[in-house]
């Protein structure tokens, strides 16, 4: 079943609806590590403001003992709030929609319909450092798909 995005995106529908039905037949832990690796794509777009990923960093390590069975959803769910928090509190929108996005992914070990509003996160990242390049969007759609069948 295709989903439509929770936030507001100029996108190539096309690509998204391919990435949500791949993604309804991929296991938790494979999205989860698809999701993880949306955002280490498009965490350089962030760097400019010499923000602090230490709660990312966390919130992946988390996630990956998650996935080896060392640590518990709540302490997903919980990691990943701390990200949404530090989002909040972040002024550049670039930034604040990485920081989401990451969120996202770590909450995939939550529930795993996280993982394509993480690919949306990543894509509102794109659109908002790249304005009105469609060409760009597209380009990183592909790149998700690709890489997500690598996990299905």
């Amino acid at each position: 079943m295709v989903t439509k995005p929770k936030i507001r995106i100029i996108d190539n529908i096309d690509l998204r609806n391919d990435i949500d039905e791949f993604c309804g037949q991929t296991s938790q832990i494979n999205l989860t590590k698809w999701a993880i690796n949306c955002v280490k794509h498009i965490l350089p777009l962030a760097d400019f403001e010499g923000i602090d990923f230490t709660t990312i960093t966390f919130g992946f390590k988390t996630n990956e003992l998650w996935q080896i069975g060392e640590a518990s959803v709540h302490e997903v769910r919980q990691a990943a709030l701390k990200i949404h928090e530090v989002a909040r509190q972040c002024k550049s929108e670039i930034v604040k929609n990485v920081f989401r996005a990451a969120g996202q992914a770590v909450s995939v070990g939550h529930i795993k319909e996280h993982a394509i509003v993480c690919s949306d996160y990543a894509i509102k990242t794109i659109q908002l450092a790249f304005p009105d390049q469609l060409a760009k969007v597209t380009k990183e759609r592909q790149w998700q798909l690709n890489e997500l069948k690598k996990y299905s």
